[in-house]
């Protein structure tokens, strides 16, 4: 008996990256909480692209996957500077 295996197939699409600058601090707590204008901006693109995929979103979930980061400064703090081995 040969084992026979249903290949399935995936097809693969490139992800939607918005890039939504720089935030309030207040802006980004509602988006955690999933309100406010941002998720509202997240929720209007998870819907373009629903459209731009026509019949292939049909019984399809998108998932939106929000990354949030804050760039550090490039500069040493000034209390590592004076104080190296300091460690709270």
């Amino acid at each position: 008996m040969a084992d026979e295996s249903a290949e399935t197939s995936t097809e693969m699409t490139q992800p939607i990256i918005i890039d939504l600058g720089s935030q309030k601090p207040n802006n980004i707590k509602d988006l955690k909480k999933g309100k406010g204008k941002l998720w509202d901006e997240v929720l209007d693109v998870v819907e373009e692209a629903k459209q731009m995929l026509g019949d292939e979103a049909d019984g399809k979930v998108l998932i939106p996957v929000i990354m949030i980061y804050e760039k550090k400064s490039k500069r040493p703090a000034l209390d590592k500077l004076l104080f190296p081995y300091l460690r709270k």
